[in-house]
């Protein structure tokens, strides 16, 4: 769905945002009951609703609280990178993420637990109203399905970041009823399995050009399988959709299904996937749409604009600059990595290093002479017009098609072999055997620096993500400060996943439990 459409109904989500979405306990107040009762009546109010839930999905930060980009978040929380920022207080919250340090007060913590229960609410409203709108039978079996892909998403970002979650699937009618228990992980990602199947059975095979943006069946068909790969992993057991048991066969049918039919395929030229001639193209999956529609100038809510902020929190902080400019270098990239990468030809087109700036640079707190290069400040993705920093427009590739193929050849399937092949020949490396630690080590070299490997490790087991994610002792030529502060130890006692936010627990009046770590 394109920017200029989602922002137009910019009037309707801040009256949906008032009315229906506080900051407090699971953001789930109800709406005001005139919206409630006299906005879902037509066809064009569903699909104003339905584009209400599909603006969560770029949702950055929650005002009040903190920036919490979900791939900054997720690749800090790695080995791939550092907290940065301007200076050691600048990036203290994004550091206690980095160190796995990680106190119940955090404010990333927070923004991401409420963006999520947005989401979720919407969600819900949309699925109890759509039935009783005046709307073609057509119009509410796809758009249902689409708003059950979302809540499926919102949900397993929900879940995978904190484990011990209430689980809503209706809305909350009253105070009376805002103390949930939390519900188990299990009941969680069953719900999240019966959302997709569901999905996948409703949603388009494929969009007009009118519609760019919006989901389809192949999008349900690979969460799904990212869902089960790391729900197997961590928990070493199947998902139960309904009565609909998704098991390895079952996703792996549901990916060669995707791989023979949707059209997907790779860009011959892996550095397309990163541009603005890539977005919504043959190898995007799933892809989130940022942009400079409308120009946004507002510092005091910029999730109003639809700017990338992840890519303005990563890119460099550099000025005078033609190719890269005023960045805050949170998220440097590890040394690790790089080294990692070497002799890799994706090396270009992942990291960028401090010799290729222009301009004038200032070298920030965990400087590494290292930074993200598929999402940053560089000049290609500059908004045209309003507040620099907030109008980003590079696009979050959440799911490419390189993916589907790795989690299929990991699946077993038959062509794994030559799924394998297939992405490593696209940058002209030779074959290798399709072994699993082939493909993971394939994964980290497609997929770096897109928020897929602190994931990856997680689900592999404590001892994978132990021996990866704590690091010392490792210092590239350009690192700047005490080798103290580049040194990292994984907290194994909280299995990776994050604290259940003070205040949630607080306003839970002692229902929520902490995870455990905490």
């Amino acid at each position: 769905m394109n920017h200029r459409l989602i922002k137009s109904l910019q009037v309707f989500l801040i009256a949906i945002f008032l009315f229906g979405c506080s900051d407090d306990f699971l953001d789930l107040n109800p709406l005001d009951q005139v919206v409630s009762t006299n906005f879902y009546q037509t066809e064009e109010d569903a699909f104003q609703a339905l584009v209400a839930v599909y603006d969560v999905l770029t949702y950055q930060s929650t005002p009040g609280v903190s920036w919490a980009p979900f791939l900054t978040v997720a690749d800090v929380l790695s080995d791939d990178v550092f907290g940065g920022g301007s200076d050691a207080n600048d990036g203290r919250d994004f550091n206690q993420l980095n160190d796995h340090d990680i106190p119940a007060a955090n404010p990333i913590v927070h923004a991401t637990w409420i963006k999520n229960y947005i989401g979720i609410y919407r969600s819900n409203l949309y699925l109890e109203m759509i039935d009783g709108i005046d709307a073609a039978e057509s119009f509410k079996q796809r758009t249902s399905a689409e708003v059950k892909f979302m809540r499926a998403y919102f949900y397993f970002e929900q879940v995978r970041f904190f484990e011990n979650i209430p689980l809503l699937t209706r809305t909350l009618s009253g105070p009376s009823e805002y103390s949930q228990e939390q519900n188990t992980p299990k009941e969680v990602y069953d719900q999240i399995a019966l959302d997709l199947v569901e999905a996948i059975a409703g949603l388009p095979e494929s969009v007009t050009a009118a519609e760019t943006g919006r989901i389809t069946k192949w999008a349900a068909q690979a969460l799904l399988a990212r869902i089960y790969l790391f729900y197997n992993g961590v928990y070493g057991a199947e998902l139960m959709a309904g009565d609909t048991t998704v098991d390895r066969a079952y996703v792996l049918a549901q990916l060669e299904d995707l791989i023979a039919n949707s059209g997907h395929d790779l860009f011959p030229d892996y550095s397309l996937n990163f541009k603005l001639a890539g977005e919504f193209g043959i190898e995007s999956v799933f892809e989130i749409a940022h942009g400079d529609t409308p120009t946004w100038w507002d510092w005091g809510y910029p999730r109003g604009g639809a700017g990338n902020l992840a890519a303005q929190m990563q890119g460099p902080r550099v000025t005078g600059s033609n190719k890269w400019n005023r960045g805050w270098s949170f998220g440097t990239v590890s040394h690790k990595l790089a080294a990692f990468m070497a002799d890799d030809p994706r090396f270009n087109y992942t990291i960028l290093t401090e010799q290729e700036l222009d301009g004038n640079l200032t070298k920030g707190y965990q400087h590494t002479g290292y930074f993200s290069k598929k999402y940053s400040s560089d000049a290609e993705h500059w908004g045209s017009a309003g507040q620099f920093e907030l109008n980003r427009t590079v696009n979050f590739r959440v799911i490419r098609f390189s993916d589907v193929l790795l989690m299929a050849a990991e699946l077993g399937s038959p062509n794994a072999q030559s799924y394998l092949d297939r992405v490593r020949a696209r940058v002209g490396l030779d074959p290798v055997p399709a072994s699993l630690e082939n493909i993971f080590r394939e994964r980290r070299l497609e997929l770096s620096l897109e928020g897929i490997r602190y994931f990856d490790l997680i689900r592999r087991g404590m001892d994978v993500a132990n021996q990866e994610l704590t690091h010392s002792g490792i210092r590239g030529p350009r690192y700047e400060g005490d080798q103290q502060i580049f040194d990292v130890r994984f907290n194994t006692a909280t299995r990776g996943f994050l604290p259940i936010p003070l205040t949630e627990i607080d306003l839970s009046a002692g229902v929520f439990q902490q995870n455990s770590g905490y």
